[in-house]
């Protein structure tokens, strides 16, 4: 009896295990996010509708809002798997590859502005690496061991030498983006506030780094290299301990990525430590080196907080938070919202060689992400039921509805230029010259402007959505703003000046599918009939241009919903 006992266990575990297995992981999501609520799924937002979901799928694929006619085609479409089509078609467009190199390099530069290695090598080598797929940890392993000595190739430089070679600040940044550590309060102690973060595991990163150094090769017209010397250790003493008679002194460690440690170093005999020695005219090369073997450290099967970080920022950049939150505040005291779905992602995107285009697919493909943004009818019941949630407000942490995420620089840059029709207008001037790479070099001019004004501090780029003086003057009173305005052929303004004065619904119909991706409700036609009620001549042309201007400007506008 007890041996069929334990067979049917075994069996059991297998024929479950199996289950798992063939379940898509977007279906797997979907039903983890709902086993850590109470009354989930009655409580949840229904999914969004055709026109929520076509605008936030463009945004999140392409970086800008959709047009008119690709609103209207997929509303009209009838096909149960339109959504799946329309994700996949996406995926596949010059467009996806451009807006990950652009939300890419907010992480891993931080908009630092370009010192040593043009902007264009290393945003054409971003960009190449999502057109083509490249598998995430090849790409990070790119990034680490790129010394910039090849001139065919130092796009992938810029990571060190545009923070000037600077170890502390790579420390800290090599923590955050790849580790999910933000290790900058361990440098001086351990961290006050996070017992999981050691000075040592500061130290551990920065010995990869110590023997490093930038070198100016002006014999190649001042071409900056990420040189190393061969000889260089670590030594730290918590700034606690410096007075403590006590103390046993300054200590040092070994390369180690927190409990991953690097292998022992080759013994080098003394006089034979280079390839190429070192002097003011010629950048050394180390017959052994420590950062050579970083690339390979941070990637390591042993290191499981490189899938964990990666597969959670994917999660946050399309679905508004990590499931550990902030993404770089990985420890105990912070566990994830949901561990077993983290868990899964972080195994999911390993098992799948890093294939980003694969985990931002069945991200998109579920339910959870689909979800509408409009309140749920009964939050309060969340917060009451979900109280093993544990991350911020509810339904937020519940990812019981899409969460309100404000447009990034570059989103509304170039959602304004589709709104008002600039992009549509460009298109038709390039005609049969018309590619992705040559509407962006006409329209770029536009995008570093907003760049500018609404991407913060260089270095510091902001989180949340926040209005300054500067950017409410260039919305209301800027030229350029103005030009995209004033009626051309084929722009908005000129469209909506085109239609019959005595039928503001197809008038209103048009302005919204444009800007704000949906049809004009009831009051919204109201609204654009009352408004251009008597307007004729110049009078009319100026009352379109207002409303144009008003929709763009407004908040509906402004957030990914």
């Amino acid at each position: 009896m007890l041996r069929r006992i334990v067979l049917f266990a075994l069996l059991l575990t297998t024929f479950r295990a199996q289950s798992a297995a063939a379940e898509p992981l977007h279906q797997q999501i979907d039903r983890l996010i709902a086993a850590k609520t109470p009354n989930y799924d009655k409580l949840a937002a229904p999914l969004a509708d055709d026109a929520e979901f076509v605008r936030r799928i463009h945004l999140d694929l392409t970086g800008m809002i959709p047009n008119a006619k690709q609103v209207r085609d997929f509303l009209a479409d009838k096909s149960p798997d339109k959504r799946t089509k329309l994700i996949d078609r996406l995926l596949a467009t010059p467009e996806f590859a451009r807006h990950m190199q652009r939300r890419f390099d907010v992480v891993l530069m931080r908009r630092l502005r370009g010192r040593n290695v043009p902007d264009a090598a290393w945003e054409a080598f971003l960009r190449k690496s999502f057109a083509d797929n490249k598998p995430y940890d090849k790409l990070v392993r790119e990034i680490l061991a790129n010394d910039g000595r090849d001139p065919k190739n130092r796009g992938p430089a810029k990571f060190y030498l545009d923070r000037n070679g600077d170890v502390n600040e790579l420390t800290r940044d090599i923590g955050r983006v790849f580790l999910g550590a933000d290790l900058e309060c361990a440098q001086c102690h351990n961290h006050p506030e996070i017992d999981d973060y050691k000075q040592a595991d500061y130290y551990g990163i920065s010995a990869f780094l110590v023997r490093s150094y930038v070198f100016r090769d002006r014999k190649k017209r001042n071409q900056m290299v990420f040189a190393e010397k061969a000889v260089g250790e670590v030594s730290f003493e918590s700034v606690f301990d410096v007075r403590d008679k006590k103390s046993k002194g300054p200590q040092s460690t070994t390369p180690k990525v927190f409990n991953v440690a690097a292998p022992d170093e080759p013994k080098v005999k003394k006089g034979q430590e280079y390839k190429v020695k070192p002097t003011k005219a010629v950048a050394g090369v180390p017959k052994f080196s420590r950062r050579e073997l970083l690339p390979a450290l941070i990637t390591s099967e042993k290191n499981d907080r490189f899938p964990r970080t990666a597969a959670n920022r994917l999660w946050a950049m399309f679905l508004g938070r990590g499931l550990v939150h902030p993404v770089d505040r990985d420890h105990s005291d912070n566990p994830p919202s949901h561990p077993e779905l983290l868990q899964l992602l972080t195994k999911e995107f390993r098992e799948h060689k890093y294939d980003t285009k694969w985990l931002v697919r069945e991200l998109l493909l579920s339910r959870t992400y689909q979800r509408s943004s409009v309140n749920v009818a009964d939050a309060a019941s969340i917060r009451a039921d979900a109280g093993s949630v544990r991350h911020g407000s509810l339904p937020e942490a519940a990812f019981a509805q899409a969460i309100l995420r404000p447009l990034t620089p570059e989103q509304f840059a170039w959602s304004v230029l589709q709104a008002t029709g600039e992009a549509d207008v460009q298109r038709t001037a390039l005609g049969k010259k018309l590619t992705e790479d040559a509407l962006h070099r006409r329209l770029a001019a536009y995008e570093t402007r907003f760049v500018t004004l609404f991407g913060g501090v260089p270095g510091e780029p902001p989180d949340d959505f926040e209005s300054t003086v500067d950017q409410v003057l260039f919305l209301s009173n800027d030229p350029q703003m103005a030009g995209l305005l004033k009626p051309k052929p084929g722009n908005l303004t000129a469209r909506l000046l085109k239609l019959p004065a005595d039928k503001p619904q197809q008038i209103a119909e048009e302005l919204f599918l444009s800007v704000l991706s949906r049809k004009p409700t009831n009051q919204d036609v109201a609204d654009v009939t009352a408004y251009l009620k008597n307007q004729t001549g110049p009078k009319r042309t100026a009352a379109v241009q207002e409303l144009v201007w008003a929709t763009v400007c407004s908040a509906e506008f402004r957030f990914c919903h």
